[in-house]
């Protein structure tokens, strides 16, 4: 039983077979990446390049080295794939989010070696556009405000939008769907000199645009900018008092214009 053992434990040597570890590779879309074996091949060697999409996997590309002979086989990644002659590494340029998937190489010579890797495209990101609003934002306070509104369009997967007061992070909105509007709204002192921003950022990279509370938030022909109950309260009470006055107006013109007893 120990022979068996120690012969099976020998072959398993022998093929140099790796284990299922899997590496992870995140890049931006219209970027390349590099898929690395960190091997040298041999004169004999066999590489073949897959793409775990379907069930086997697909061959992307191959190279055998003893007949100098590279090949690519998927139509959709033929003119983005390139493979190191010396190294079998696989070169993808131009990558966009339909590379994203799993991708496994198999060296077969002396020895047959394996690697796995996890490939994630992320889509660039769009600048975020802040524009002031009023049915976002609701204050219970009876001090002047401004409701602006930080949006991003047609974000992808693990994009977030973030408002910061300086350095601090203020409230944040994350989205795991493709292709819609990311909103968040922020409620700020018309007369706030603190400095906001808004970010929109994936695990790669971000984008930041600043808030020019100033420039975005005029004020109103009163002086101040109001929102929310704030705004709802002053227009009730200056529409009671436009009734008054005309109420009394007009009792003061049917008063006037009858005749006297005398």
């Amino acid at each position: 039983m120990i022979g068996v053992l120690v012969l099976l434990l020998c072959l398993c040597c022998s093929t140099g077979v790796f284990g299922d570890e899997v590496k992870s590779v995140s890049v931006m879309e219209g970027h390349s990446v590099t898929l690395h074996t960190d091997t040298q091949l041999h004169t004999h060697d066999v590489v073949q390049w897959m793409f775990g999409v379907q069930t086997p996997d697909e061959i992307i590309a191959e190279i055998n080295r003893e007949d100098n002979i590279t090949s690519f086989i998927i139509e959709r990644l033929k003119n983005h794939v390139e493979i190191d002659d010396q190294t079998g590494s696989l070169i993808i340029t131009n990558i966009t989010t339909q590379h994203t998937g799993r991708y496994h190489v198999e060296i077969i010579g002396n020895t047959v070696q394996n690697k796995h890797f996890n490939v994630t495209v992320y889509a660039g990101l769009s600048v975020p556009v802040i524009s002031r609003v009023s049915s976002q934002c609701s204050s219970s306070s009876s001090s002047s405000c401004c409701c602006v509104l930080c949006s991003v369009m047609n974000v992808s997967h693990d994009v977030s939008v973030s408002w910061y007061k300086g350095k601090s992070l203020l409230s944040i909105i994350s989205v795991s769907d493709l292709n819609i509007r990311l909103s968040l709204p922020l409620e700020v002192e018309y007369q706030d000199t603190n400095t906001y921003r808004c970010v929109v950022n994936n695990p790669i990279t971000n984008l930041t645009q600043h808030l020019h509370i100033t420039q975005l938030c005029e004020t109103s022909s009163v002086g101040v900018v109001y929102c929310g109950f704030t705004e709802a309260v002053i227009r009730l009470v200056l529409s009671a008092v436009v009734g008054v006055a005309t109420v009394a107006v007009l009792i003061y013109d049917i008063r006037c214009g009858l005749p006297s007893k005398y």
